[in-house]
């Protein structure tokens, strides 16, 4: 009996760009090279903003490429052209683009401003817009490029010119929360602000990362997809009304009653002229080099600004959640664990019959998901790779790549739900049938160290860079390891990906109380199979060290593939730490399910 899978879907399954639309369009943009005195430009992935995601309107990259990663840089001479992107997409970018037009370049072991010193000539120039770089990017550059006689100029964006069917920018509309979704008020965030600009002397900070500011002003929106954020910019002074920034088609008389007293609105595109005025009031202003653009900083610096070169202040408090909004992402994982539950039981059900493509699990889980209320969107696109597809980290499929899961054949998940309450992010590897032993030692060493990190116990002041190894170790044993990071902060009904705390050897800030990481060691034999396993843990204070020592709370509610695991693998506490989950996620959940999905919960939960 053919199966039905529901039509609507948040996530799209396009290919976003034809590689034959490259070579017309680089050839548009060489032509413009030559007018404006150039020999190079750089189009880089990112937006104003520096998000993980950017809205249509400024994908400048996928436009002029075809490559539709989260990261990336290209750069166009007059005869030469580089695609750059590092370990994730080696893979990704060359199926997407033009390979006779650009040279992939793995940024792991050419940087970028390396690729440029040896195939530009001395004495070139080579273009860039100051709104899409942030200062760090562009000194890196020129620090290689200048040794070489090659010259970075700021110019007007060559891309925008030659895009006649740009897309017009986002206009979904904005929310302003109450303090019983986000815990705490505006005005005692900005409270809080003010005393730490009091502290370091500032007189103002400019903020241009999109969570940053939908945290500080208790508002979302729907400019990006699958991340609710309102794309603007803000600038707080130590004394005064904030200014928030957002397009003119926003600004409603319901935004500014709520906002009374927090913030001004104003029309994004003033935000350049505000800029000036805040420089020429010549006081020290903050901004965050890492996340703001070069533009920001040349318009403060030639106004006569004195310049705080500072990470963003709001991003630490943003992290280290209060109760009410813990309390709301317990809630979204319970909410999600009903949908997993759901789909792992219906997917054990029909993947032995070799009928299911990758698209058509994305489909059936994300309509698990839509039929809970307070879903607002996924909060990511759906990873559903099947067979070697699953040893593809960031593999997306598409109506090109779509394939059909085997029978024995592992199949990786990794999804996640924007709730009212909060955001979550999961990965599960099934088996479809047989399972070899290695691939049960695999998956056994990887949740091995996904039980490590759960069951670690750390003195204040620890980083997520010191903690890295205890997921890993168990792969180490025998060779093995994988090339991602151990977890990421994640936002609550914000970013899946936020900063500034992880697990991982880039993140050296030290974990504290309430923040939200996931937790996701994986090992991936290429044109085989992947094995990731995720869950979404909280940082709390520990039962032993009197104070001293914090600890994780696991707040993800699925069950783990029984069938993968090697028993005697396992240690009697880390048996003992799986059967206490699993007894946990059956005593949460099984009411919500129907007797045939709690059976299937009852028995994928059983001791081993």
């Amino acid at each position: 009996m053919p199966h039905a899978f529901p039509d609507t879907v948040f996530q799209s399954f396009e290919e976003p760009a034809d590689p034959a639309t490259v070579p017309p369009r680089v050839a548009a943009l060489r032509t413009d090279l030559g007018k404006a005195g150039l020999d190079g430009f750089l189009v880089p992935r990112a937006d104003v903003h520096q998000g993980e995601y950017v809205p249509d309107c400024d994908a400048r990259l996928a436009f002029i490429s075809g490559f539709t990663g989260s990261a990336g840089l290209a750069v166009i001479g007059s005869d030469t052209a580089a695609l750059c992107v590092d370990s994730r997409y080696t893979l990704q970018a060359p199926a997407q683009t033009d390979t006779a037009i650009f040279e992939i370049v793995d940024t792991t072991t050419t940087q970028p401003g390396d690729w440029i010193a040896q195939n530009f000539a001395k004495g070139a120039v080579i273009g860039f817009d100051p709104w899409l770089h942030t200062p760090g990017m562009i000194e890196a550059l020129e620090k290689t490029s200048a040794k070489a006689g090659i010259t970075l100029k700021p110019v007007t964006n060559l891309v925008d010119a030659i895009w006649l069917d740009r897309p017009a920018p986002p206009d979904g509309p904005i929310e302003v929360l109450g303090a019983n979704r986000t815990g705490r008020s505006t005005a005692d965030k900005l409270a809080d602000l003010r005393e730490t600009l009091a502290k370091e002397n500032a007189d103002a900070v400019v903020f241009t990362l999109p969570e940053s500011i939908c945290w500080l002003f208790n508002i979302r929106g729907q400019d990006v997809p699958h991340n609710p954020f309102v794309l603007g910019f803000a600038i707080v002074r130590r004394e005064g009304i904030p200014k928030l920034f957002v397009s003119a088609d926003k600004l409603r008389a319901e935004h500014r009653q709520a906002l009374s007293g927090h913030a001004e609105l104003c029309d994004k595109a003033n935000f350049e002229v505000e800029l000036a005025a805040l420089a020429g009031e010549g006081g020290t202003v903050w901004f965050d080099p890492a996340t703001a653009p070069l533009q920001v900083k040349t318009l403060l610096s030639e106004g006569g600004a004195t310049l705080m070169e500072a990470r963003d202040p709001v991003l630490l408090p943003k992290a280290k959640k209060n109760t009410v909004e813990l309390e709301g992402m317990r809630e979204a994982q319970r909410r999600d664990a009903i949908a997993m539950a759901k789909f792992l039981a219906w997917f054990d059900r029909v993947a032995p019959t070799g009928t299911l493509t990758e698209i058509d699990i994305v489909k059936q889980l994300e309509a698990f998901r839509r039929q809970d209320p307070n879903l607002v969107e996924i909060s990511f696109e759906t990873i559903s790779g099947s067979g070697p597809n699953g040893a593809i980290v960031h593999y997306r499929v598409s109506n090109k790549t779509n394939r059909t899961l085997q029978p024995g054949e592992l199949m990786l998940v990794d999804s996640g739900g924007q709730y009212l309450s909060g955001t979550t992010d999961i990965t599960r590897t099934m088996a479809t049938g047989s399972v070899t032993p290695e691939q049960q030692d695999h998956f056994t060493r990887v949740l091995k160290g996904m039980i490590a990190i759960s069951r670690a116990r750390f003195p204040r002041g620890t980083t997520g860079a010191q903690l890295d190894i205890l997921a890993r170790q168990y792969l180490w044993q025998v060779g093995l390891t994988y090339n991602h990071g151990t977890g990421h902060g994640v936002g609550a009904y914000l970013s899946v990906h936020e900063g500034p705390a992880g697990i991982a050897p880039r993140y050296t800030v030290a974990l504290e109380e309430g923040m939200v990481l996931s937790n996701e060691p994986g090992f991936y034999r290429e044109g085989e199979y992947g094995i990731r396993l995720e869950n979404l843990i909280a940082i709390r204070q520990s039962e032993v060290g009197d104070g001293k020592y914090l600890e994780f709370e696991t707040l993800t509610l699925t069950p783990i593939d029984r069938r993968l695991i090697a028993i005697e693998l396992l240690d009697k506490d880390e048996r003992e730490w799986l059967n206490a989950y699993h007894a946990s996620v059956y005593e949460t959940i099984a009411t919500a399910l129907n007797e045939d999905d709690r059976q299937w919960l009852k028995a994928a939960t059983a001791p081993l």
